[in-house]
């Protein structure tokens, strides 16, 4: 709750009971599974229209069987040698900027404005 702030209302969340429930009311699904042990760099896909990101829990991310059963939509975010992973909401946040940069940034404000100083 913390991480989203005043910004809940703008989401549309939905809830599956696991992994089965999820493909059986979303049977077209386009998934692209972010996983340390893919070797598809994130940047390297062009993300389709409609697409899912998942992610698995921080601890030990996404089941082996789910990832060797989709090889070609397993991507990751390269790390430094030694370094196990980032966080979550950091890969989450990396994941889904990508897929908007790659969209232009559509509908979403791309220019700031710098406060007027005074010096009087």
């Amino acid at each position: 709750k913390r991480a989203g702030l005043d910004y809940w209302h703008h989401l549309d969340i939905t809830y599956y009971d696991d992994l089965e429930d999820f493909y059986s009311k979303n049977p077209e699904a386009k998934v692209y599974y972010f996983s340390t042990k893919s070797n598809h760099v994130y940047t390297d896909i062009t993300y389709p229209e409609t697409v899912f990101i998942m992610f698995g829990k921080e601890t030990k991310g996404l089941p082996e069987e789910l990832l060797q059963a989709n090889p070609d939509t397993c991507v990751r975010i390269p790390m430094r040698d030694g370094l196990r992973s980032l966080n979550l909401s950091n890969s989450a946040a990396i994941a889904v900027y990508e897929v908007l940069r790659q969209r232009n940034f559509e509908g979403m404000q791309v220019e700031g404005q710098l406060a007027r100083l005074s010096w009087d």
